[in-house]
């Protein structure tokens, strides 16, 4: 079982930063998804998608993966990178 352990990203409608300091633990896709027959929406078997698990910090979520035995890879979070421009500028 694998799972990726990642921080929460600001969503693009959100200006302020709630939640971000969120870690979660989210799990691999165990088996490919294929649409129903009778409706035609995308699904499958594999109950572990539906898990998402939050954590205050990374060593929390990898400890808990260290304690289940899960194999979890932890994806950086990239650096903030402030455009500072004043309201002139956009006369310029």
């Amino acid at each position: 079982m694998t799972a990726r352990i990642y921080q929460r990203p600001k969503n693009a409608m959100q200006s302020g930063r709630a939640r971000t300091d969120q870690w979660l633990l989210e799990f691999a896709p165990a088996e490919a998804r294929q649409p129903d027959p009778l409706t035609g929406w995308a699904g499958s078997g594999d109950t572990q998608a539906q898990v998402v698990l939050t954590f205050a910090s990374q060593a929390e979520a990898q400890a808990y993966a260290d304690r289940h035995g899960i194999t979890a890879h932890v994806t950086a979070t990239p650096p903030r990178r402030l455009k500072l421009q004043s309201y002139a500028d956009n006369f310029r």
